[in-house]
């Protein structure tokens, strides 16, 4: 494949159809597949070596943004320069062994594949806030005098367009607090009751993975009891898609939002959403969209120009996850997250969130300093961390319960980091007291 040198020097003669189709020949040789069996160590120095990332810091913010691997990165800038290069051409779909569409349904085969939907169930977005912002608002069985749900665990920003149907739509907006601790038992019982209390309930937003505290729910039986009231639900599955494994069918879910430059670690401005074929007249086109046809799900999500080389590198980062293997990936997320977690837990006055039951946890967990209160309290922590420590561990608020400190170990962490960590948490225990 043509290399970025020749890109900028304008040499290389390679067709236009193998510039786009054809992987780089050093992806290979930075992301070989990996042996079948490797113990924790070896599968830690394994995935630390496929990045190349800052250290300076430790990061502890994979919630926000998943950093592309080596190869994925690569991919990436050759995208870019083959965009750059025939820019116009390519996304008036002039360049005949390469247009535009059939280019990007590559990756929305690929993102179909990976979440066992089909590919006209899902439409590239530009993150999972699009994603589920293009779901919430453009919700189309709505009338005034309905009630939508969402609780403290959700999003912030898709509590503010769920908060936006009762002035566009003049519905009921309900929110409701997950009891802590947040058991299998208790969640069920608290959606049972919220649902039971809301008779004209028509819609509720469902968190797979909250980016607060990291909590999974029960996902598969809450959308089962959602449904069996009539009532739908929106599921927000940010930081599930590419952290854990997935499929639609196994959800129930007929609408979920999701990112892809998260834990899928495709570039930034990378996510999508799947509509279940039967349901997509129900999901209203976005703003009126006549670009594509009603019966194209595509048509939900806003057509402006968007970052093509992004999308056209998706399948390099699916080609990565099915490369480590996502039942591999996700135990190794959650060994990380055990083994900070349960050092941290025999500090003395340390709150750790979330019991430690079956499937309810992943990468992402969060603590409480003894006597932090306020998100100013934890913003200040936040600080400490950063400023004394060099690790960036981030400020939550928005659960009824209070702020807390997030937790999220990448691929690319060590539990050398990871011990840090605990240290420095030992160390700034009575920062408050």
């Amino acid at each position: 494949m043509t290399n970025r040198r020749q890109f900028i020097t304008g040499a290389g003669a390679a067709s236009v159809a193998a510039m786009i189709t054809v992987k780089p020949a050093f992806a290979a040789e930075t992301f070989p597949a990996l042996p079948a069996k490797l113990d924790f160590a070896g599968l830690q120095r394994t995935l630390a070596s496929l990045y190349d990332v800052d250290r300076s810091i430790v990061n502890f913010d994979a919630a926000y943004y998943g950093a592309m691997t080596k190869s994925v990165h690569a991919t990436y800038l050759d995208k870019t320069g083959w965009v750059n290069r025939y820019n116009s051409t390519f996304l008036r779909s002039a360049v005949e062994s390469a247009p535009r569409d059939p280019e990007l349904d590559k990756s929305r085969d690929g993102v179909a594949a990976m979440i066992g939907a089909q590919p006209d169930e899902i439409a590239l977005a530009g993150g999972g806030t699009e994603a589920l912002y293009a779901l919430i608002v453009n919700y189309g069985l709505l009338k005034a005098g309905d009630a939508v749900i969402y609780c403290d665990v959700d999003y912030d920003e898709m509590q503010y367009a769920m908060d936006y149907l009762e002035q566009s739509r003049g519905v009921d907006v309900v929110r409701f607090s997950l009891p802590e601790p947040h058991t299998r038992a208790n969640i069920l019982a608290a959606y049972e009751k919220i649902l039971k209390d809301t008779p004209k309930a028509k819609l509720l937003l469902l968190t797979h993975v909250s980016n607060r505290n990291g909590l999974i729910p029960p996902v598969r039986e809450i959308v089962a009891m959602v449904k069996a009231r009539g009532v739908d639900v929106i599921l927000d599955s940010a930081q599930a898609v590419g952290q854990m494994p997935f499929d639609v069918t196994d959800t129930g879910a007929d609408f979920i939002g999701f990112s892809l430059h998260k834990w899928l670690a495709a570039p930034l401005g990378t996510g999508a959403i799947y509509i279940r074929k039967d349901r997509q007249k129900d999901i209203l086109p976005w703003l009126g969209n006549r670009i594509h046809n009603a019966d194209d799900i595509r048509s939900r999500i806003p057509t402006g120009t968007v970052d093509f080389a992004a999308r056209l590198t998706i399948p390099a980062a699916i080609e990565v996850q099915n490369n480590i293997g996502i039942q591999r990936k996700f135990a190794h997320l959650r060994a990380l997250r055990e083994h900070w977690y349960g050092r941290a837990g025999d500090i003395k006055g340390i709150e750790l969130m979330l019991p430690p039951e079956k499937d309810n946890y992943g990468a992402i967990s969060a603590f409480r300093l003894p006597g932090m209160k306020t998100i100013e309290d934890t913003k200040r922590a936040q600080a400490q961390f950063l400023g004394k420590h060099k690790l960036l561990v981030v400020a939550k608020a928005g659960l009824a319960s209070g702020p807390l400190l997030r937790v999220t170990p990448a691929l690319f962490n060590t539990t050398q980091e990871l011990d840090r960590l605990v240290t420095a948490i030992q160390t700034e225990r009575n920062m408050f007291s």
